[in-house]
């Protein structure tokens, strides 16, 4: 990888304008997350229509910053109200709740800041040392190769379902149904256009972003506008943590770091899997473990760091492979789009300084996210007490402004809300709508590299075994997918009753 790339992202990044926005970027982040219920997702899908004006790079840096400090600031609301401000904060309830309620909401929340900043560092850190290693592999891939990524990401994200892998895959699927309405791309006929000029185009893809994960929030947070209304505590106590706590915490830090990395490389995995794996192994690790969701500081720590660390490995196959490594970073991937580079291997190589501008902007996030989390945390503190129905009202307001300014129409708005309605249903059904959200983003992906192998192979299906790379891909995808059927998982029962006999 050209070191001129590295170093052109670095000077991006730094420019007063990207520090500028990697800062009011980490702020947003850090208002939205501390929200309960509001995910850093949901964070990424209402504030992207403002970087539509931006460069590439620099709208790109914002999102960045704004996915970190939404990650930390789900811990606002564990630690004080005992609910998640994210999912991913799930874990830090156990400990970070406790602990406030012995008047050390400020241990907590210091503890959570720094080992979020350590472990999101430590996975850019680790994203920027994979992606030249990356960037070299990924000359190897043309249009066979695409469509074996394509179909790959679309078997694993059976992962991002809530529960059965079935319904997960029956989502994606629905996404690349709806990514083919618009002109065809080779004919130029309209498809499932229902002689609807305004569809000719085929479906902003951030019109159902926002419509699929703002709107059926907006509606579960009016729901709970008659439950009791939340107390946020009051941070009395010191907010910066000792040299001492930090340095005995550090080994369980790396280790949660390190986990949070793994994890984000697995497609469909995010933080919350990450939060909770690595809480367990600081309780297993731990001489103490009795004092695990007593208020052990540790219990703070390990799932902050492996939270932050999902960041950067997340990136990894987002970056390399044009997969999405979590529903964040498909949102990510669907700012690229907007700015018209299409995600996939090539982008470390056609658009390499964009991509190293990311790369540094989510470092130096993790930098702004430390200076602006000891300056605002404490105000962050009153977002808890907003009352569920005005945020409800400032989501709707924020969904139909954001729908409405991508192309300046009605119909759009109109289109988003749709798109919230069946959101809704699906969230009610445990159908989670992050799989639909990457059938959309692969959906033109898949086609294309589709089209332009059927022309490599004179229209014959064998140039995909004519590569190893895809063959070896195509495999994944199959054992992925039988690995998700009822009938796989009843030759395992089968072989395993057999082998107690």
């Amino acid at each position: 990888m050209d070191l001129a790339l590295i170093l052109g992202g670095l000077t991006n990044v730094l420019s007063l304008t990207n520090i500028s926005l990697v800062l009011l970027g980490t702020l947003l982040g850090l208002f939205v997350g501390a929200m309960p219920g509001l995910s850093a997702t949901m964070a990424l899908a209402l504030l992207l229509p403002l970087t539509f004006t931006l460069e590439p790079a620099t709208g790109l840096s914002m999102l960045a910053a704004l996915y970190v400090g939404a990650s930390y600031a789900g811990s606002i609301a564990a630690i004080l109200l005992r609910t998640p401000g994210t999912p991913a904060a799930a874990a830090t309830v156990m400990d970070g709740y406790p602990l406030s309620e012995q008047g050390q909401a400020g241990k907590a929340l210091g503890i959570s800041l720094f080992s979020s900043f350590f472990g999101g560092l430590m996975s850019g850190v680790a994203l920027l040392t994979a992606a030249p290693l990356l960037g070299v592999m990924v000359l190897e891939f043309g249009p066979v190769e695409l469509f074996a990524i394509a179909v790959l990401g679309m078997t694993i994200i059976g992962s991002l379902s809530q529960g059965s892998v079935v319904p997960g895959l029956l989502s994606g699927g629905l996404g690349l149904l709806v990514s083919t309405v618009g002109m065809d791309t080779t004919t130029g006929t309209p498809r499932m256009a229902f002689g609807n000029i305004n569809l000719f185009s085929g479906i902003d893809f951030t019109v159902a972003l926002i419509g699929l994960f703002s709107v059926p929030q907006a509606l579960l947070l009016i729901e709970k506008t008659g439950s009791p209304s939340k107390v946020a505590s009051a941070i009395k106590d010191r907010l910066v943590p000792k040299v001492s706590e930090l340095k005995r915490l550090m080994p369980n830090i790396l280790r949660s770091g390190c986990i949070g990395i793994a994890t984000g490389l697995i497609p469909g995995t995010g933080g919350d899997t990450a939060s909770w794996f690595a809480y367990n192994e600081a309780k297993r690790f731990s001489k103490d473990k009795a004092s695990f969701g007593k208020g052990n500081i540790a219990g703070v720590a390990a799932p902050e760091a492996a939270n932050n660390a999902v960041v950067g490995g997340a990136l990894i196959p987002t970056i390399a492979l044009g997969i999405p490594g979590s529903s964040s970073t498909a949102i990510l991937l669907g700012a690229l789009m907007v700015q018209g580079i299409l995600p996939g291997p090539n982008l470390l190589t056609d658009h390499g300084e964009i991509t190293f501008t990311l790369i540094w902007a989510v470092i130096l996030a993790n930098f702004a996210l430390l200076v602006v989390g000891l300056m605002f945390t404490k105000l962050c503190v009153g977002v808890t007490r907003i009352p569920d129905g005005f945020v409800a009202c400032a989501i709707i307001t924020l969904c139909i402004i954001g729908s409405f300014a991508i192309n300046n129409s009605f119909f759009d708005v109109g289109l988003m809300l749709a798109f919230g309605a069946f959101g809704y249903w699906m969230v009610k059904a445990d159908i989670s709508p992050a799989p639909m959200v990457i059938g959309l983003i692969l959906g033109p992906v898949m086609e294309k590299s589709y089209k332009q192998s059927m022309l490599i192979g004179q229209d014959s299906f064998w140039v995909f075994l004519e590569s190893p790379i895809a063959t070896v891909l195509l495999l994944i995808a199959l054992l992925s997918f039988l690995q998700a059927t009822p009938f796989f998982r009843w030759i395992k029962s089968l072989f395993k009753m057999i082998r107690t006999q």
